[in-house]
């Protein structure tokens, strides 16, 4: 009994030393975890307090980046998306966007703002403007947003510079210069106008967009790639360039729905016509030159060519996009001036019912001569494309820093020259929105760009297409005011987003004259 009693007693007194020893472990236990998990809080405070400070700054310093002198006024927006919203948003008049007229009335015509996170100065000023485009590869280079590349090309002619940009103009020169549109493509535009206006008038109504885009579409295609909308594989070429003129300055989202998308998937499927007609021309060196793509597989065949077969898809690419959607656009919105303006009407008529009097055969297509003699015409093109307005900006990046009416604009940055800005200014042209061809009156034949007018660029870049562009528009004016009348049945409202659009389409029905 007294050797358990002894066990129990030490087992007793063991338990008890021991108790406090355990306490203090799980104490100590206890208070170890709580200081990690305060350590722990602390790190992650100090952490989003570190993110907080590092985005403060970028923000910050996107809102106030350097310079190495004044920069222009206005504001780069928020973040990456910067003010593309604002830029975007749609305007359906004639007038000046709203996102560049309140700019101009708060900074001035030369401000700063930032679109597709890229940070551009705008300028509304035609002395800059006439300055950026003289300084093309000395200060200045051409430059679009990333979605212009994307869709066209990154080998695209706007993307290229100094000789080879020469070199692809001279080509293309061939197709589109004087001397071609005097012994061609001056009869055949003639023909190609006939032909479609007496289509349409056999129908209740043409959707005159569609109507135009289709007959230019159809005429210059088969002149760069011999197109046979018979063919299979080119049966629904055109309409993969339906959406571009939304999609070339619009928010590079390639989701289904988007401009951008509908682009992007037009352009692919443009590309794989393009890539399968040059395989097969390429593998056919007895192949007669027929059209100008085929003058490009000649230059790609050379000993040493200047081109790849890269910058010849994109080059086809863009000409054929250009040839027919920014004519069709200025045609369609050229009648839907002329239906709200019947005096215009009536002077062109008289115009080309006085040529039509002088011709041997009152049937007989349009001369050189006589297109030349279309004084009136001149005017009424002229002051068509000035309210148009189809490019709403021209874009140029700097090469280096650059001093300019007392602003600095950074190496690297973008500049949008505003065609619309000089065009719509009430201190260039005398009540800006009105359709006054009579204001060319007495001026002398713009062949470039000037302070003034730039609705075909400027610069070394002033567009090669300018000429056909305008034998398009005289001959179609000659066609529909010496043979029909019209009526709009319905549509003719317009959208800018910021590229010109017609939402609803514009119906007209003709009218043959007997």
């Amino acid at each position: 009994m007294q050797p358990y009693l002894q066990l129990a007693s030490l087992r007793l007194a063991t338990t008890i030393r021991l108790a406090p020893r355990l306490y203090n472990a799980n104490l100590l236990a206890a208070s170890g975890a709580a200081m990690a998990s305060s350590m722990a809080y602390i790190a992650l405070l100090c952490a989003a307090l570190a993110a907080v400070v590092a985005f403060l700054h970028w923000a910050y310093r996107w809102s106030n980046p350097r310079s190495n002198g004044r920069l222009p006024p206005g504001s780069l927006g928020l973040p990456v998306i910067g003010e593309t919203l604002q830029f975007f948003a749609p305007n359906p008049t004639c007038d000046l966007s709203p996102f560049v007229k309140e700019r101009i009335k708060r900074y001035g015509s030369i401000f700063k703002t930032s679109v597709v996170g890229r940070p551009v100065v705008v300028s509304a000023d035609p002395e800059m403007n006439y300055y950026v485009f003289q300084q093309e590869g000395k200060l200045f280079e051409s430059w679009y947003p990333d979605t212009f590349t994307e869709i066209f090309g990154r080998d695209n002619v706007g993307s290229l510079h100094g000789f080879m940009y020469k070199y692809l103009k001279t080509l293309v020169l061939r197709l589109y210069g004087q001397e071609n549109l005097k012994s061609v493509l001056l009869a055949e535009t003639d023909a190609a106008c006939r032909g479609s206006l007496a289509s349409w008038a056999s129908q209740p109504s043409v959707e005159l967009k569609e109507g135009i885009s289709t007959m230019i579409f159809d005429l210059t295609a088969k002149k760069l790639i011999g197109y046979d909308p018979s063919k299979p594989s080119q049966v629904n070429l055109r309409k993969n360039f339906g959406a571009f003129i939304r999609g070339l300055i619009s928010f590079p989202l390639n989701i289904p729905g988007t401009a951008y998308h509908e682009c992007m998937e037009g352009r692919k499927n443009a590309m794989k016509v393009l890539k399968g007609m040059m395989k097969e021309r390429m593998a056919d060196p007895e192949r007669p030159c027929e059209d100008f793509f085929d003058h490009v597989i000649q230059e790609l065949r050379r000993e040493k060519p200047l081109l790849t077969e890269t910058i010849a898809l994109d080059l086809m690419f863009v000409l054929l996009f250009a040839s027919f959607e920014t004519t069709a656009l200025a045609l369609t919105i050229g009648v839907k001036l002329l239906t709200e303006n019947p005096k215009v009407v009536d002077a062109l008529r008289e115009e080309h019912e006085a040529i039509i009097r002088n011709r041997k055969d009152p049937d007989s297509g349009v001369t050189w001569s006589e297109y030349k003699s279309m004084t009136f015409t001149s005017q009424v093109i002229m002051e068509i494309v000035r309210l148009a307005n189809i490019v709403p900006g021209i874009f140029r990046k700097a090469l280096q820093d650059v001093e300019i009416k007392g602003y600095t604009i950074p190496a690297g940055w973008g500049i949008m020259v505003c065609p619309p800005a000089v065009h719509l200014n009430p201190e260039i042209y005398e009540d800006p929105l009105a359709f006054n061809p009579w204001r060319w009156q007495g001026k002398p034949e713009i062949t470039g760009g000037t302070k003034h007018f730039m609705a075909f660029g400027g610069g070394l870049r002033f567009c090669v297409g300018t000429d056909l562009s305008k034998v398009l528009m005289a001959t179609f004016i000659h066609s529909l005011v010496t043979k029909y009348s019209w009526r709009t049945v319905k549509g003719g409202n317009i959208v800018r987003t910021p590229g010109l659009s017609f939402p609803d389409g514009f119906h007209i029905q003709l009218f043959p004259k007997n």
